[in-house]
């Protein structure tokens, strides 16, 4: 996953931690303004899609989706 990058995906409400199976193993924090953080790597775009299907799919509000740092380049740059 050298491509991977951390994203931060925000919903309404207050998931627990068993939610982290569900959500391919990401980190979920409970934040004290009543909203759920779904925090990890994740390898591309597909697989970003994928977590926000399953966000749709629990019927939670989507709030935001912050990328919060930048991929490893892979090769020489010119």
């Amino acid at each position: 996953m050298s491509d991977a990058v951390t994203y931060e995906i925000r919903i309404q409400g207050r998931l627990g931690d068993r939610w982290a199976a569900w959500f391919d193993g990401m980190e979920i924090v409970a934040t004290d303004d009543g909203t759920t953080l779904i925090r990890g790597r994740i390898a591309d775009q597909a697989a970003l899609h994928g977590l926000i299907q399953k966000v749709r799919d629990l019927g939670l509000p989507l709030l935001s989706v912050t990328r919060t740092d930048t991929p490893t380049p892979t090769g020489p740059t010119s």
